[in-house]
Parts: structure tokens; sequence; C-alpha cells
């Protein structure tokens, strides 16, 4: 079963503070331990969303919004994606996790990933087929 897992923005984030040089090494030597033991299989900080833009679709017409957004509350600073048994022992790698905002209360969300077989029979052989043709290429695509 593959996890995302979200960590929440704070104020700090959105204002584009960087983790200083031990929380650094603390999520350095959690990522390694994801690593080791399989769980890991991707993960990043993603910038504040003064730098960022949403794309809101109303039927056919698409209008881009400039960040920053308001509801800090609601706004990601960083993601893993996890690959685990089950939702628990997800939670138990998170507590593991250092606090991402040592300075205050920070939130992690955990979210499972679809796989194909959670869509039933409307996803069709070919729909899997072009499925597992992307997704070789997307792992080409990641090797460059």
């Amino acid at each position: 079963m593959r996890f995302m897992v979200i960590v929440k923005a704070n104020k700090e984030s959105e204002a584009g503070v960087m983790p200083d040089e031990k929380l650094l090494a603390d999520m350095g030597k959690f990522n390694e331990d994801l690593v080791k033991a399989g769980v890991m299989l991707a993960g990043e900080g993603l910038h504040p969303s003064s730098k960022g833009v949403r794309v809101k679709f109303s039927g056919t017409k698409r209008t881009v919004i400039d960040g920053p957004f308001s509801e800090t509350k609601e706004l990601i600073a960083g993601f893993w994606l996890f690959q685990v048994k089950s939702l628990e022992e997800a939670v138990e790698w998170v507590k593991r996790s250092p606090n991402p905002f040592p300075n205050g209360d920070s939130e992690i969300e955990i979210r499972q990933v679809f796989e194909a077989d959670d869509f039933g029979a409307e996803f069709t052989p070919e729909l899997r087929e072009q499925e597992a043709r992307l997704g070789k290429q997307m792992a080409e695509n990641a090797k460059r």
C-alpha cells in the first residue's frame, strides 16, 4: 500500500523560513532510515505558496490564481510517499519523524494512494496497459 504523507504548512514555512542545520540533519537521518527500510519512495519540501499558483476549473474555463494563499493550515509544506503494509505502519513511521517545525506545533496528514484495483471494472485492461506504459516512461524520465 502506498500512502502520501503530507506535512502541513505553518506561518514560518509560508514566510520562507528555512530549517536549521540540526533539523536538516535529523530529517536526513529519518529519511535514511525510511530508505533503508524500503519505505520511502519519494519526499520533498515545497516552496511557500507565494511562489505558486492554483488553476481553477469551471467547465471549460481555466483561471490561474497567484499565491500566496490565505488558509495556511490547509497548505502543504512538504511530503513523503511511503510504501508500507498498512495505515498503522505508516502512522508508526510518522510518529518517529522529527517535528517539522520544532519551535511550535506541526501536523502531518496520511492519505492512502489509489491503486489500480481500487477503480474496479471501469479501469479496463486498455487503461491498465496505458498506466503500466506511463509508469515505465516516468521511471525513465526520473533517471534524467
